[in-house]
This record gives C-alpha cells, sequence and structure tokens, in this order.
C-alpha cells in the first residue's frame, strides 16, 4: 500500500451522501424485512405460519448469492459500481411498492414481489459497500463505516415514525388497508434518500471495459475461488461470516414475528421497541466504529459476537415483554456494532484492485449463503417444536464465528504509515 492511499483525506460530503444511501435501504430493511411486511405476511398472507416467511427470506439471499459475486467482479473491471447499485435499487423500489397489491393468502404473489425486493435491496450493497475504500484512509474506515451503520440506523427510525399513523391500528379488518399503504410509503422513502449518492459520490474511471459482464465476472469469480487459499485471512474471515451471518439475519427476519407471537406484544408496542433497538443501533455503530479504529476490528466483532450469545439466551428465557425490551436494547447495540466491524475488517483485509469482487462474496456470497439456512431452519423448528427452542439453537452459529474469528490475526495498519 502506498503512502498516498495510507494518507488519504476523508471526502466529507461524498461521505455524507453515501451514508444516506444507508438511511434509505436502513429504512426498507426494517420495515419490509424485519417489521411491516415480516408481520403482515406471517399474519394475513401465510396465515400465522412460520415456515413460508422463512423460505421467503432464504430464497431470495439464495438468489443474492448466486448473482453477486459475478457481478462484482464485473463491476471491478470497470466503472460500474453506481451504475449496478442504481438498477439494484430501481428495482427493489418497484417490488416493494408492488408490495401493496398482496393480499390475504396471496403466498406466492407476496413471496415473488417480496424475493424480487430484497434481491434488489441484498444485491445492491455489494456496490454500495464497495464504494468505502474509495472514500477514506483504511485508519478511518471502522469510523467512517460506524457513520453509516449510524444513519441508517437513524432512517429506520424515521421511516417508523412516518409510518406510525398508518401501523398502529394493526392488522386487524378494519385497519389492513391501511397497514399496506406503509409499503408504498417504504419505496418512495428507499427511492428519495438514495439519489444523494448517484449525484454526489465520484467512482474512479478505469480503462477496461469488458463487453460480456457475466462471463467476465464468472470468470473472475472461479479465478478467485481457485486462489482463495493465496488470502487464508479473508477465507477464514468469510467462513466466520458465514455463520455469525446467518444468526443474525434470522434474528432480523424473525424479531417481530418472535414478540408477537410468543410475548404477544401488540403492533404499537412493537413500534415502540423497534424504535428502542434502532436508537441503540445507532449508539451501538457510533461507538463501535471509534472503538474499532482504536483497538482493531478483530476485537470489537469478538465482543459483539459476545454480546449476541447474550442476546439469543436472554431471549429464551425472556418471560416479560420488559425484560425483552432489554434483549432488544442489547440487541441493537450489538447489530450495528458487529456489522460495521465486520464491514470495516474486510475493507482492511482485501486487496483494493478487486475490493469489488471480494465484497461480492462477503456481501454476497458468504453472506447471503448463510441466510440461506438461518431462517428456513428457524422456521422449520418454530412449527415443530416453538419459537424459544428455534432462537436459542442459533447460539451455536455465534459461539463458531467467535471460535473462528479468534484464530485470525487482523492487519496492522499504522505499522505502514
Amino acid at each position: 500500500m502506498s503512502p498516498t492511499q495510507q494518507k488519504k483525506k476523508p471526502q466529507i460530503g461524498q461521505i455524507l451522501a453515501w451514508t444516506l444511501f444507508d438511511f434509505a435501504n436502513t429504512g426498507f430493511s426494517v420495515m419490509i424485512v424485519t417489521f411491516g411486511f415480516a408481520l403482515y405476511f406471517q399474519g394475513v398472507v401465510a396465515e400465522g405460519n412460520d415456515f413460508w416467511w422463512g423460505l421467503a427470506v432464504s430464497i431470495s439471499m439464495l438468489i443474492c448469492a448466486i448473482i453477486a459475486p459475478p457481478l462484482g467482479a464485473a463491476a471491478d473491471t470497470n466503472d460500474g459500481k453506481k451504475q449496478f447499485l442504481l438498477w439494484f435499487t430501481l428495482v427493489s423500489v418497484a417490488a416493494t411498492a408492488g408490495l401493496y397489491w398482496v393480499g390475504a393468502g396471496a403466498i406466492f404473489l407476496g413471496t415473488v414481489l417480496f424475493v424480487i425486493a430484497n434481491v434488489g435491496f441484498e444485491g445492491g450493497i455489494v456496490f454500495y459497500d464497495a464504494l468505502l475504500p474509495q472514500l477514506t484512509s483504511r485508519t478511518s474506515i471502522g469510523r467512517v463505516s460506524g457513520y453509516g451503520y449510524a444513519m441508517g440506523y437513524l432512517g429506520a427510525l424515521a421511516i417508523l415514525v412516518i409510518c406510525l399513523p398508518l401501523l398502529k391500528g394493526g392488522l386487524g379488518a378494519d385497519n389492513v388497508d391501511t397497514f399496506r399503504l406503509s409499503f408504498l410509503v417504504t419505496a418512495v422513502f428507499f427511492l428519495v434518500f438514495s439519489l444523494p449518492l448517484f449525484f454526489v459520490v465520484h467512482e474512479p474511471r478505469r480503462d477496461v471495459r469488458p463487453h460480456h459482464y457475466i462471463r467476465d465476472g464468472f470468470r473472475r469469480s472461479l479465478a478467485t475461488l481457485h486462489h482463495i487459499r493465496e488470502y487464508p485471512a479473508i477465507a477464514r474471515f468469510l467462513a466466520a461470516f458465514f455463520l455469525y451471518n446467518d444468526a443474525i439475519l434470522t434474528v432480523v427476519s424473525f424479531a417481530s414475528i418472535y414478540a408477537k407471537t410468543t410475548l404477544g406484544f401488540s403492533i404499537s408496542e412493537l413500534i415502540l421497541f423497534f424504535i428502542s433497538v434502532q436508537s441503540s443501533a445507532i449508539l451501538g455503530s457510533v461507538v463501535f466504529g471509534i472503538i474499532t479504529d482504536k483497538i482493531g476490528a478483530k476485537r470489537t466483532i469478538l465482543i459483539t459476537l459476545a454480546l449476541w450469545i447474550g442476546v439469543v439466551v436472554l431471549a429464551y428465557f425472556a418471560t416479560s415483554k420488559e425484560i425483552f425490551y432489554g434483549v432488544g436494547f442489547l440487541a441493537g447495540i450489538s447489530i450495528g456494532s458487529c456489522s460495521s466491524a465486520s464491514r470495516s475488517f474486510m475493507a482492511r483485509i482485501v486487496p483494493q484492485e478487486r475490493a469489488t469482487e471480494f465484497f461480492g462474496f462477503y456481501d454476497g456470497f458468504f453472506g447471503k449463503a448463510s441466510a440461506i439456512v438461518g431462517p428456513v431452519v428457524f422456521g422449520a423448528l418454530s412449527t415443530a417444536f416453538g419459537q424459544r427452542p428455534a432462537i436459542v439453537f442459533l447460539s451455536v452459529f455465534f459461539v463458531a464465528g467467535f471460535a473462528l474469528v479468534w484464530t485470525i490475526q487482523e492487519p496492522n495498519d499504522k505499522a505502514t504509515q
């Protein structure tokens, strides 16, 4: 790494525009994947069956796992990150708006539209994350990544407040049509606040422009898999990320359903619960982003994984709403900080000239493939044995991820300054 790369000054305006995309897409995540549509699909569309929701999430992640690495590799060979990100975003926005027309019992239509929306959302994150290394120096990546997550959870708070009048009436017959309007509002929110990135963030131009993006992308992806043993730290971290991200995404997908079904939360109580979670997530993202730059991403990840183990164990034993509010606060601290530290760690260990390709494996193949397993397994266990045994089972993934991260040596960027 050259001294120029190490001393690169943060681009404040571009960083702000970049974080606003997190503001936009986390609004989608909380309203569609975690809260609003998750409750609507499980409670109204699938008539209370957890399995169908877990299957819908897993299908979307399987598609992302297949397409993200070659697309990331293709974008790496040209100035295509923003172009790909734009198309994925527009697809997600359109499908999210379409969720308004999903009625009771329309499992197939609801699954198809959700899968398209979530593929657009998750697929776009590959290119969004890959823009991070060009915005700041490696020694500041931790805090900038944390700012992005903090802005994202601020966006989640904003969309919850905006949609509160539509949601507070619950899923009763007299309010269900109003409840569905929140999906249209979420689509508009996602579109509007994603636009600054496309106008403000600059992407360095490259001379190489392949004519066949998918073909060349698959070739580069296969080459990366073939040579992955040359990057043992990356290979080990991706395996660890596969394990603990599986559990995190499962918690995200079923949090509102668990609170409503197991602990009897009302819609109004769930809104307050998620406001609490998002508030603590903002705190965790900012504080742990700074901590990451101080103590290193590896130690930060280990701390947050220990917190996650505590979250699922406490959730299993929680018998009151008050205790579960505490569990949610701890989960908020954990989710923002763990995701931010993981993105920071990945950005530090990947070769910059192949950043998008490796982020395709990080966000795309390993991140999404991990989520194929967790939601469908949780849904099956929940259907067979109940939600409490299903939630505590997730601790196995956190413990295994912790053990694997422990064995990875973190690069010392300060030594190269």
